[in-house]
């Protein structure tokens, strides 16, 4: 059953909670998909390169991350002194959940030589596994930095997968997996926006099922963002009108950085519900109560940090 909660109750419990993280020095990063008023209580919003670079540099004694389990999990690895907390243990990720680590070590054992390169939406012992994470936003770069004549094996997401092959020109071995969500948006919803919509600009995540046909059928006003690229395109747009696909929650950010311009999801229905099941009283909680805090076994973080440092170092 879902508690809602008044605007004086939201203001009330978020004043609660600043108090709560500045007793105990903590820092909250909460991530773009998360529901608007855990953002607004958060001391840094963005997605999870940038998360995962303010967990690295963050001089807080503790992070409660506001964002799905792999996140908390990386944000672990890269502060191994810290103490790192996620508001609610259940807040999984179907991606994630795609692989394990050892369907990662046959499909190694099959590919000998092969460089791992795993998105960041994937558990520690696959990070373990790996010789490069990489993010939406830096994917293309991560990919451009391998030498031309090494077998890539990518991993799990097969759209993202897929478009990086388009703009890279690489050939990848790839991973089936797919973002319950992202799937979800299929070529035929944006085409039907774009048939309604002529004048608007559309920010399309490389998630999407969509992702690599909209770059043969988008034309100029389609454009392939991570999650923070939107953002800055946005910002940065002389259009005023945009239509997005990702999931829904990164309309909230965009509509408080370009408030001046309109923003609309491609599909109402994108929504995970993993994302959404930290709210405000379990955040609440989870500064009151220490709980509950995410560790990673030492040999298992110390071989997934090297290629958690290389996704961090490439823009």
């Amino acid at each position: 059953m879902t508690l809602t909660l008044t605007p004086n109750e939201i203001s009330n419990m978020q004043e609660e909670i600043r108090a709560l993280a500045t007793e105990r020095g903590a820092v909250i990063l909460a991530h773009n998909y998360q529901v608007p008023e855990v953002q607004d209580v958060a001391d840094f919003v963005g997605d999870s390169l940038g998360l995962s670079r303010e967990a690295a540099a963050t001089e807080a004694e503790a992070i409660v991350f506001c964002g799905v389990h792999f996140m908390a999990e990386t944000a672990a690895i890269l502060s191994p002194q810290k103490t790192v907390l996620i508001p609610d243990l259940d807040a999984g990720c179907s991606l994630a959940a795609s692989i394990s680590a050892d369907q990662l070590r046959v499909w190694k054992a099959e590919n000998p030589g092969a460089v791992v390169v795993s998105y960041v939406n994937t558990t520690a012992e696959v990070k373990a596994e790996s010789d490069y994470c990489c993010t939406s936003g830096n994917a293309k770069g991560v990919i451009e930095s391998i030498p031309e004549d090494t077998e890539i094996l990518f991993l799990p997401d097969m759209f993202l997968g897929l478009w990086l092959e388009k703009v890279t020109g690489r050939k990848l071995r790839i991973w089936m997996g797919e973002c319950h969500v992202h799937a979800g948006i299929r070529p035929q919803d944006i085409k039907r926006m774009q048939d309604e919509n002529p004048d608007a600009d559309f920010l399309v995540h490389p998630e999407c099922g969509c992702a690599s046909q909209c770059m043969a059928f988008g034309g100029d006003n389609t454009h392939i963002l991570s999650t923070e690229g939107m953002i800055k395109f946005a910002k940065g747009s002389e259009k005023s009108r945009f239509l997005v696909a990702t999931e829904t929650g990164i309309l909230h950010r965009l509509k408080k950085e370009a408030p001046e311009k309109r923003f609309e999801a491609v599909s109402e229905r994108a929504i995970c519900r993993y994302m959404k099941m930290i709210t405000l009283p379990k955040l609440r909680d989870s500064l009151r109560d220490w709980q509950y805090e995410v560790t990673v076994p030492r040999e298992i973080a110390e071989r997934a940090r090297g290629a958690i440092d290389r996704m961090v170092a490439i823009s």
